[in-house]
């Protein structure tokens, strides 16, 4: 019996522990949520105006592949690709990471049941 109310703080102690990573993967899920929407918005805004054109008469554009504002325009659309790019890739490593650790956590688990069956 003693020997369980030692245990007792280290089990809470995990416990918290545990809460606080879930917590902290939520805040980091949510931010890259964000940043992948923002994103999605912006490529979709792009390719809606592309639809729109020929509804506004235009059929044919002529694009001055030189002109700054197109190489502007050109260096955002590449710089938000590469922005998503980044946090889809932010995602993976992070719920591989989060699996690993809720694996770790559930076999610690079961240790513990184990310890006081």
């Amino acid at each position: 019996m003693s020997d369980e109310k030692e245990r007792g703080p280290q089990i809470l102690d995990a416990y918290q522990e545990l809460v606080r990573r879930v917590e902290q993967g939520t805040s980091r899920m949510r931010a890259l949520s964000i940043v992948t929407i923002a994103v999605a918005v912006v490529l979709a805004a792009s390719y809606v105006s592309q639809l729109a054109l020929p509804l506004t008469g235009t059929l044919t554009v002529t694009v001055n592949l030189g002109d700054p504002g197109t190489v502007a325009a050109e260096l955002i659309v590449l710089a938000l690709a590469l922005t998503w790019l980044c946090v889809g890739i932010q995602d993976l490593r992070f719920s591989l990471k989060m699996k690993a650790e809720i694996r770790e956590a559930r076999s610690k688990e079961k240790e513990i049941e184990n310890r006081l069956a």
